[in-house]
Parts: structure tokens; C-alpha cells; sequence
């Protein structure tokens, strides 16, 4: 697949701070993402998988955090890690009734990598967000297998293909296709560069709402399409976090919290049907499973430098949004319901953005 025109191939520069290589979450070293697109009639769906470092996650845990914005969602693990401040497996997205099988998808991945689990050890605790993508794929028929889950993990690479992908296949933003999008930000602190990047399932809003860079860029497509695509906004968005921070989990909750700032800024008033939940995990510390014989040492910034990063995850969020939006592809799905795309209609009512 090519990759798509991303927002600032549009001419549209989000913030302040610089991106980083490529402007995505795997621009934090370590961290890849996999996709298994289901695209066929009423078949509209998908899984993306994220996997947080290259070593064994259970043996390695990362120091974790898990915010809530808006509760109307069905995350799974997200009470253990809140209470520990780990994590300690790849973290799956796909739709709302695809969360039970994804859960033992990775719970079977995990189990035939560390056969101490539920042996000489505990148990594991598998990471699960996910989107209702009902409107365009049949939920009730639970397409997604365990092979699906398991196929996005083994494709995870530090190329990372948004839109109508994955978990994101099914997903509608502002009233059009929405999907996965991603961005990055780097900024230096005590010269030394770090990056926190951003991948967003998205999944809420009503057309007229959306704002790109303080346009009301929603209003003038509802105007000039004249047709009422005001539903409630009661679809959702999951964010994932990564950075190389070294932060304390404490101090990674206050970051994460700041990404509804990025929301808000595309046009988002947290509604009560959408569901809104961060994940986010730093490499900068790995946290053996099994006690050591020293004490564990984290290193973490100082406060006055957090704004730097709350800077960076508002602006990479706005931007990981507008992304899903921007390189989504039209959908037609279950009994023939379609949402165009974005950038479709740009071209079609010959808007520019910049």
C-alpha cells in the first residue's frame, strides 16, 4: 500500500515543536506496530497491535500509566496497570466486541514466550482497547479471530500505515472515515533529544465541530455538502502513548492527561457517548519481573521541564487525529452504509487547506 498524503502534505503544520523522523509513535526507539485489515461487505474491521520494545515485555516491564477522559469504554487490563505502573505486553486495538478474543490472542502470545507464567510465576496482564465500528461493520458476527491478533503482532514494523487499516478499518472521525493516525515530537532537555509519540484510533465527532489549525473546516463541508451527518458522537478514541522519557508513572499520568488537549483542539467536547482513554508506556526504564539483587533504580526529570512534554503529546495528538482523518479512504460496509473521505471532498469542492 502507499502511503498516503498525511496533514502536512496539505500544507498544514501543527504546533510548535519539531516532529521526528518520521512523525509517528515509532519514531520512540524500540516501538513497532502491526495491522490485519478485514475489508470485505459487511466485513469492516481489523486489529492493530502495538509492541512496546524489542525484548520480552513480561521479563521487561515498562513503566506504564492509563488515563480516562470519558468512561464509555471496554478496556481490558487497564486496573492492574493503573495500581502497579507497568506494562508488560503488546497492547491490541480493534472494535468493542473484539475485546474477549484479543485478550486470549495475547494471553496464548505471551504464554509461549514465557513458559513461567501461571507456573513458577504469576499471571499476565494483556492490554486491550478498543472503538465500536457498528455503523460500517457487522460487530454482531465477531469476525475477528485469534489468528487475527496474533498475525498483527508478528507484522509489527516501524512503518506504520494509517487510515482505514487495522483496527481503524470500520472507525468514522467527525462524521466521515476515520481510522489509525500517528505522529511524533521531539524536544531536548539538558541537550538531550526525546520523543513522545502519539497513535490514535479515532473514532468520534460530528462533522460540524471539526477544526484543523482553528479552522471550522467541518462547517464548511457541511454547507457545501448540504446533507445532515449529525449522529450523536458516540464512537470513541483510544490514544497510546509512547516516549523515551524517563519519567516516574506518576509524572507520565500528568503527561497523557494532557493529550484531551489535542482532542479538543480538532473539534472534540468529550460527549457522553464517546468513549475517551489514554494508554501510555515509557522505554527509558525497563523493570525486571523477577527481584533483583539490587535495589531498582528509575530515573526521572525534573518537574519544570514537564511542560515541554505536555507541549509535545497536545500537539502530537492534533496532529495523529488529523492524520486518521486525512489519509482515511472511503468505506462502503454493512447494508450498504458508507462514510466518503475526507481528503475526497476536499477535491471535490476544491477546498485547500493551507
Amino acid at each position: 500500500m502507499l502511503q498516503e498524503k498525511r496533514i502536512r502534505d496539505f500544507g498544514v503544520k501543527i504546533g510548535k515543536l519539531e516532529t521526528g523522523l518520521n512523525n509517528s509513535i515509532t519514531d520512540v526507539e524500540g516501538v513497532s506496530v502491526g495491522h490485519v485489515t478485514l475489508s470485505e461487505g459487511n466485513c469492516q474491521t481489523g486489529v492493530t497491535a502495538i509492541i512496546p520494545h524489542e525484548g520480552n515485555t513480561f521479563r521487561e516491564k515498562l513503566i506504564a500509566s492509563s488515563h480516562v477522559i470519558n468512561g464509555f469504554g471496554k478496556t481490558m487490563g487497564t486496573i492492574q496497570m493503573k495500581e502497579l505502573g507497568v506494562l508488560e505486553t503488546p497492547i491490541i486495538l480493534t472494535n468493542t466486541l473484539g475485546i474477549g478474543i484479543a485478550a486470549d490472542a495475547v494471553i496464548q502470545y505471551m504464554l509461549e514466550r514465557n513458559p513461567e507464567i501461571g507456573r513458577t510465576t504469576g499471571t499476565v496482564n494483556p492490554i486491550v482497547g478498543e472503538c465500536n465500528d457498528m455503523l460500517l461493520n457487522d460487530v454482531r458476527a465477531q469476525f475477528i479471530k485469534k489468528h487475527h491478533v496474533i498475525e498483527a503482532l508478528q507484522n509489527a514494523g516501524k512503518h506504520v500505515i494509517e487510515g482505514s487499516v487495522g483496527a481503524g478499518t470500520g472507525m468514522l472521525c467527525y462524521s466521515l472515515k476515520g481510522g489509525i493516525g500517528t505522529a511524533s515530537r521531539c524536544f531536548s532537555i539538558d541537550q538531550k533529544m526525546y520523543t513522545i509519540g502519539v497513535l490514535v484510533l479515532s473514532n468520534f465527532g460530528i462533522l460540524s465541530d471539526l477544526q484543523i489549525n482553528g479552522r471550522a473546516l467541518g462547517q464548511e463541508l457541511k454547507e457545501a455538502l448540504l446533507k445532515s451527518w449529525e449522529e450523536k458522537d458516540k464512537g470513541s478514541v483510544m490514544i497510546i502513548v509512547a516516549t523515551d522519557l524517563p519519567v516516574s508513572e506518576r509524572q507520565l499520568n500528568r503527561i497523557i492527561k494532557r493529550s484531551v488537549v489535542g482532542l479538543s483542539r480538532t473539534g472534540s467536547f468529550i460527549t457522553h457517548g464517546s468513549g475517551e482513554v489514554v494508554i501510555g508506556f515509557s522505554t527509558a526504564t525497563k523493570i525486571p519481573h523477577f527481584k533483583p539483587k539490587h535495589i531498582t533504580s528509575i530515573p526521572t526529570i525534573h518537574e519544570e521541564d514537564l511542560d515541554l512534554a505536555f507541549r509535545a503529546i497536545g500537539e502530537a495528538t492534533e496532529e495523529a487525529v488529523l492524520n486518521s482523518l486525512v489519509t482515511a479512504s472511503h468505506v462502503k460496509g454493512r447494508d450498504g452504509n458508507e462514510r466518503p473521505a475526507f481528503k475526497d471532498l476536499l477535491e471535490e469542492f476544491n477546498i485547500q487547506l493551507a
